[in-house]
């Protein structure tokens, strides 16, 4: 069997453009579907997996990991960094969707079988859309979206409500953060749990702390990315410091690039998302990386359907995941560009049992969104003064 095509779909879906991979092989009817979707980067993944085809095009594609071998050492440029590790991710997922199809299995049957019978999920305010996500700051917003989500039978949410911040956090901030935290906790309950991302949003690990102390009285699942990625000394201090359990990892691509936070116990939950850091392979390296260290796994996936499929398969089969972030709710048509075996029953993702991933992509709906620049929903990350800070 060999490679003898890698091709690629774009499909926007309003926040991101959704990027699919099909890799084809020379046996009739056998193809693979993975996804590569980089937010902001469609244009310039969809040019790496252009590039880095010609390397693969006739490899047999059950080698999957001598096929990821090959892109990262005849790429040439190591580490490849998010752009071409993000490439790999959907060429890596297909790989794995023909050989589950050729062998007749799901995927997760291939990653040693299944260690639990169903997956916890959570969701974002609005069920993914974009203004609701990063744009509910105050009290009142935040309780009308909180419970719709529940009502939707979530039983976890995630949100995006840390003021826009610098080095350090003022008064004021601190007592709207608390406040809106809150009255969420009031409304929702105690039996829905919390997570609050950060979004690297404080540029100091004084200033994180500072809303971490804030966050102990409401009982988070844990809180996201207090700082942005590359300072495993200020991580480390704030996990050390702070009650609040610490999730990190959505910025790093490689087994690497988790190895310091995870040596330096720096987080609770690793944040691996299989679209950039290399598909299953690197991302059940980084799970026995974090495994061994006693960290759990909450796999990042705000992307299309053939990355939540694939986050799916792999939760099945690695024992310390947590808790899986989805985004099913993002655009309406979400189920209609991609027939797959995501099925959420009381907050849970159910088994799949199709051979391969399981999934089918709609070329005709695929069409009907085709590429469009993505907003940026930074314009209002930006101090009184002036000053541009992390969204």
């Amino acid at each position: 069997m060999k490679i003898t095509a890698i091709t690629t779909h774009v499909v926007n879906a309003e926040l991101r453009n959704w990027l699919f991979v099909r890799v084809e092989t020379d046996e009739a009817g056998l193809y693979g579907w993975g996804e590569a979707t980089l937010e902001w980067k469609s244009r310039a993944v969809e040019g790496a997996i252009a590039d880095l085809a010609p390397i693969l095009i006739g490899h047999d594609p059950r080698d999957i990991e001598n096929a990821a071998r090959a892109v990262r050492k005849h790429g040439f440029w190591q580490p490849l960094g998010v752009i071409g590790m993000t490439a790999l991710s959907g060429i890596e997922m297909a790989l794995w969707d023909i050989l589950g199809k050729s062998l007749g299995v799901p995927v997760w049957r291939l990653l040693g079988g299944k260690v639990r019978d169903r997956v916890p999920v959570y969701t974002h305010l609005g069920l993914g859309e974009m203004n609701a996500v990063y744009n509910t700051m105050d009290a009142s917003s935040l309780v009308e979206r909180g419970l719709a989500v529940k009502e939707k039978g979530y039983r976890a949410m995630k949100v995006v409500n840390v003021p826009y911040t610098h080095y350090t956090a003022t008064p004021r901030a601190l007592a709207d953060f608390e406040a809106s935290m809150g009255a969420l906790r009031e409304a929702v309950g105690p039996e829905i749990e919390l997570m609050v991302d950060f979004h690297g949003r404080c540029a100091s690990a004084g200033a994180a702390l500072a809303f971490l102390k804030v966050l102990e009285p409401f009982g988070v699942m844990f809180a996201e990315e207090p700082i942005p990625p590359g300072d495993v000394a200020s991580m480390k201090a704030i996990a050390m410091a702070s009650r609040v359990p610490i999730a990190h990892g959505e910025r790093l691509t490689s087994a690497q690039d988790f190895a310091p936070y995870i040596e330096a116990r720096a987080m609770t939950v690793a944040q691996p998302d299989l679209c950039h850091c290399g598909g299953f392979s690197e991302a059940r390296r980084i799970a026995a990386l974090a495994e061994v260290a006693g960290i759990g796994l909450a796999p990042h996936n705000p992307l299309g359907p053939i990355a939540g499929v694939a986050a799916l398969h792999f939760d099945i089969a690695t024992p310390n995941v947590v808790i899986q972030e989805e985004m099913t709710g993002a655009v309406p048509w979400y189920f209609e560009v991609v027939e797959g075996p995501i099925r959420r029953v009381d907050g849970y993702w159910q088994l799949p049992e199709a051979p391969g991933l399981g999934v089918e992509v709609d070329l005709a709906v695929a069409a009907r969104h085709p590429f469009r620049q993505e907003p940026f929903p930074t314009r209002a990350a930006a101090l009184p003064d002036g000053t541009i800070v992390d969204w």
